[in-house]
């Protein structure tokens, strides 16, 4: 871990390349799929379950990335970095990005491309398959800084996002069962 620098207040604040920073680097970017992803499916089906869960997970998503970033900005921080991501993670991660898909949970580009031509259910099933992948790969990661991080808001903000994504795993569940369709066919 890199020694914290001191903020113009003299208060110490993460390094560049710790767990607080990478955390909020890579989570934006987890985060601005998921709103994508919600966007899309909106737009593609007429299903008030679906888009309500939608609209939730974009002011959610999009609230909390912009809470990521703004603790980025104000510890003087960069908001990208030359280090893949999860770099921050003690652990190796055996993901290769591939496909558009930066980080474990992500939609692929070909699986945005076929969430942009789905319409009705099959657009409904494909976004909530794709969002429980996304939200369990989220997981991961917030696991780790909850566990990792040093800061109190970061340690908050990771463990907010594991149980209320926890909760929305077993919501989408259900929805993908009234639908006839299991999480993966």
């Amino acid at each position: 871990m890199v020694a914290p620098t001191a903020s113009r207040a003299g208060a110490a604040v993460p390094g560049a390349d710790s767990a607080d920073a990478g955390f909020a680097r890579d989570m934006a970017v987890h985060h601005q799929q998921a709103v994508e992803l919600s966007f899309i499916v909106r737009e593609r089906t007429d299903d008030e379950e679906v888009r309500r869960l939608a609209y939730d997970i974009i002011n959610t998503q999009a609230n909390q990335r912009g809470m990521l970033l703004g603790q980025l900005e104000a510890w003087g921080l960069p908001k990208s970095s030359q280090r893949p991501p999860m770099a921050w993670m003690d652990h190796h991660m055996n993901y290769a990005p591939h496909d558009g898909s930066l980080m474990p949970g992500m939609a692929t580009n070909t699986e945005m491309d076929q969430l942009r031509k789905a319409k009705g259910r099959d657009a409904e099933v494909l976004y909530l398959r794709l969002m429980t992948a996304h939200h369990r790969g989220g997981i991961d990661t917030a696991q780790g800084a909850a566990d990792k991080a040093e800061e109190p808001l970061t340690v908050r903000l990771a463990k907010g996002m594991v149980s209320g994504q926890r909760s929305e795993i077993k919501l989408m569940a259900d929805m993908l069962k009234a639908r006839g369709a299991k999480v993966s066919d």
